[in-house]
């Protein structure tokens, strides 16, 4: 992979004592303040190489401009080469670390998770055959085109989609005309009928022998919640025989496991029409499962907080609540917290004895000590007597590796 056409001499960087410790221990970013002296203007997407203060090589990365990040590190410890073979031997790791998680009954998952796997500001996730390729950095951009070849000539997708974060959407079409689609030959992403069918608006997929549509060209993250498969799957091993209520329950992964692990009814609750009918036709798709069959399914469309509010006489014995994000910025941290809260207290309120509680939290600025704790506490007020069942993280193919990356929680609490 070549570099994008730059000034000389290289971009060099030099940081403060604490950025050198940082960068030692494995954080993959550079922060702005940090640096403390480079011998030129940096260009968006260009090698950065990083000196301690004895002149010695520590690490390199994408440099951008614009971003408090300001180097996203891509190596570090002994000088390297960044060449072809380099990024193909990092893609070969990302895959390799994703051998014997799946088998043919699972077809979606994430095969580069960021930072985590090496690839900063960079995911990249399987929908059968084809995959969704989504950039959380500009620093990508100058190099899409040597990327996405690089995942093609590795991978043979189908359909390669590129999916832009909001926070860069005015640079790539602005700067490098780029929009969000299925990518062509080179670096441009355009919407071919050949390959931009409305079949990938329902891309299918397996996912623990469950068959489920993915809108990869504009549903949320990459398309589907591939992150929540294990949470699922615990989910369907305590369902036989339950009323069900899945809070926020976007396209009805949580609903269809119940369902075939032999809940008696349940209903998806979401403030969207578009999940809400991705749900039913999810449904659709399994109904040659004779539990999922069997199983009464419901669909209301409204906010779940006030709908659980609202309606304190329903009742349910199992509860599984997945709100989006309540903590986008570390300036609403408290307020999610009380959020998450109140979520549970009003849920409690409507779980039958015996019951069992799901609470998610996906809020990376909420920890899971304050997450645990906010839930815990409404279980505290309700002076119902309770055990936890478990508390579970990160699926093995999202994998954290920093503290910034961790941001998936989940307790298992049973009413006694």
């Amino acid at each position: 992979m070549s570099e994008p056409s730059l000034p000389s001499p290289r971009l060099r960087l030099r940081v403060s004592p604490t950025a050198e410790s940082v960068l030692r221990a494995g954080h993959p970013w550079l922060f702005s303040e940090s640096i403390r002296d480079q011998n030129r203007s940096g260009i968006l997407g260009e090698l950065a190489v990083i000196y301690d203060r004895q002149d010695r090589f520590l690490a390199f990365g994408l440099y951008d401009p614009g971003s408090p990040i300001r180097v996203r590190i891509l190596h570090r410890g002994r000088p390297a080469t960044l060449d072809a073979a380099w990024w193909e031997r990092r893609l070969r790791d990302s895959l390799e670390r994703r051998v014997g998680l799946f088998d043919e009954q699972t077809t979606g998952y994430r095969a580069i998770h960021g930072e985590n796997d090496g690839w900063p500001g960079l995911v990249l996730d399987r929908y059968d055959s084809a995959w969704v390729l989504k950039l959380y950095t500009a620093a990508w951009l100058p190099r899409l085109g040597e990327v996405s070849a690089l995942f093609r000539t590795a991978l043979q997708p189908r359909a390669l989609v590129l999916r832009l974060s909001r926070n860069i959407q005015d640079i790539a079409r602005d700067q490098f005309r780029l929009t969000e689609g299925v990518l062509a030959d080179g670096a441009d992403a355009s919407m071919e009928p050949a390959t931009s069918s409305a079949a990938l608006r329902r891309q299918r997929f397996l996912e623990s022998g469950l068959s489920f549509e993915a809108d990869l060209l504009q549903g949320q993250k990459t398309g589907f919640f591939l992150d929540q498969r294990e949470n699922r799957r615990r989910v369907e091993a305590v369902a036989s025989g339950r009323e069900v209520l899945n809070a926020f329950s976007f396209s009805g992964g949580f609903s269809l496991y119940a369902a075939r692990g032999g809940a008696h009814a349940v209903t998806d609750l979401d403030i969207s029409e578009h999940a809400l009918e991705s749900a039913r036709r999810n449904f659709a798709l399994n109904s040659t499962h004779s539990a999922v069959a069997q199983c009464r399914h419901r669909l209301i469309q409204a906010d779940a907080f006030a709908w659980l509010e609202q309606n304190r006489d329903a009742r349910f014995d199992l509860i599984i609540l997945d709100p989006p994000s309540l903590a986008r910025r570390e300036a609403e941290r408290a307020a999610a917290i009380q959020a998450y809260g109140r979520l549970a207290t009003s849920a409690l309120r409507t779980l039958r004895d015996r019951g069992i509680l799901v609470a998610a939290s996906c809020s990376a600025h909420v920890s899971a000590t304050e997450f645990y704790g906010a839930v815990t506490e409404a279980l505290r007020r309700t002076g119902r007597p309770y055990h936890e069942l478990a508390r579970t993280g990160h699926p093995p193919d999202h994998w954290w590796t920093f503290p910034e990356a961790e941001y998936l929680k989940c307790l298992y609490v049973a009413l006694v």
